[in-house]
């Protein structure tokens, strides 16, 4: 990154876009380093960032696309590029796939979801076409039926398969049901979500030949974040130099952390797009430095992904910590936690899908229920002690397929987190 770059993008930003204006108004005009900036409050920026005269954009929506995101914020909202600037996107992160092992000649599915203005089928399409590897492009999309995506990827003799977690393991569990073998397949890409071991195991199983490994790591609201990089851990990515700065803050302070290992919250500023600036803006995530090369950073998970039950925090961490260790058979392929209420208290029930035919064993999935629950409660003992007084229900497990698992209708992702609970 040249200081050249960032102090036009703050003073274009300070100069064209209201709400920057106001966010820097108390600092002086001579502030054109990131850590003479605020980081953006996410709230006041979606607040302010209204399709209808934005206060964010630096001048008219007059050419451009615009993609809906949920961001971190749990609810639908609208990041717009320029032509220019999503050539921009898709070319960095296209140059990031051969990373992923994409080879010359590879036939690739795009299994990941398209329409109601989201981004991700047409952001790897458009990656694939600009990769500097030549590549067979197949837009299966994450919402067509597994019925006939899987004669598709058999008669197309697909290698790469690239789509979110959940859609993979979905189509694995259909491929091990079916009897169908997709031989030819030798990569799976996943991407906007994190793949868990159990997942893992279930993809392992059906795809044999498989590697399993990130396609990169980008949102439509952040931008560029990280590129992969090859090796044993799918989490470890390097920041897109010279496009993006990525920055790891300090839970507490939001003093830029600098040494390997010690988590924060992941910022990233975009030095490529000035319809819409990303500046010190919130990824959502949670990552370390590794140490391990230049702006090698490890992911560790959503920022704040859990849920409060009575008087008890639990993040999905821990219950995927649970699971983890009580399952050493390796039988659950997938979870959820669904919070519930009734009979005036809060309870927990942890939705774990097994592999296809492990339904029929119920004397082992009840002493793994017993395990993980036992696990659970060790790690978070306040649990057990607001069931014992009276404040929650006690934890249970409730056993499904992979394919009963709820998802984002839109997106095919994993919903981590269903709260059942009445708002009335």
């Amino acid at each position: 990154m040249s200081a050249q770059q960032l102090s036009d993008l703050i003073r274009f930003a300070r100069h064209n876009s209201p709400f920057y204006r106001d966010l820097y108004a108390s600092l002086p005009s001579s502030a054109d380093r990131l850590t003479d900036l605020p980081v953006v409050d996410q709230k006041s920026f979606w607040a302010a960032n209204t399709l209808h005269d934005s206060r964010v954009l630096t001048g008219p929506l007059s050419e451009a696309t615009v993609y809906k995101t949920g961001g971190t914020t749990g609810s639908p909202k609208f990041s717009v590029y320029t032509r220019d600037e999503w050539r921009t996107f898709v070319t960095t992160f296209g140059q990031g796939l051969v990373d992923t092992g994409v080879r010359p000649g590879h036939r690739v599915a795009d299994l990941f979801y398209a329409g109601e203005l989201y981004a991700s089928f047409l952001f790897v399409l458009d990656s694939l076409a600009h990769a500097p590897v030549d590549n067979v492009r197949l837009p299966i999309g994450g919402g067509a039926p597994l019925e006939s995506t899987i004669p598709t990827l058999r008669d197309l003799a697909a290698q790469v398969l690239a789509g979110t977690p959940t859609t993979l393991c979905r189509l694995a569990e259909q491929v091990l049901a079916s009897g169908v073998r997709l031989k030819s397949v030798e990569l799976l890409l996943f991407g906007g979500e994190a793949l868990f071991d159990d997942q893992r195991r279930l993809l392992a199983t059906a795809f044999p030949g498989a590697a399993a490994r990130s396609v990169g790591y980008a949102s439509v609201d952040a931008g560029l974040l990280g590129c992969p990089v090859p090796g044993a851990d799918a989490r470890v990515h390097r920041a897109f130099t010279p496009h993006s700065v990525v920055e790891i803050l300090d839970d507490s302070t939001d003093e830029p952390i600098t040494e390997p290992g010690r988590p924060g919250r992941v910022v990233v500023t975009s030095l490529f797009r000035r319809l819409m600036p990303i500046i010190r803006y919130p990824a959502g995530d949670r990552a370390e430095w590794t140490g391990t090369g230049p702006g090698h950073f490890r992911i560790l998970g959503r920022a704040e992904e859990g849920v409060r039950v009575g008087p008890v925090s639990l993040y999905t961490q821990d219950a995927q910590d649970a699971v983890a260790s009580a399952d050493t058979a390796g039988q659950v392929v997938g979870m959820q936690l669904v919070v519930r209420r009734w009979e005036g208290r809060d309870g927990l029930v942890l939705r774990l899908a097994t592999a296809p035919g492990d339904e029929r064993d119920t004397d082992r999935r009840e002493s793994l229920a017993r395990a993980v629950v036992a696990e659970l409660e060790t790690v978070r003992p306040l649990y057990p002690d607001s069931v014992r007084a009276g404040f929650v229900h006690p934890l249970s497990v409730e056993w499904a397929r992979h394919r009963d698992l709820a998802v984002n209708p839109r997106s095919g992702k994993l919903v981590r987190v269903l709260d059942e609970r009445p708002t009335a």
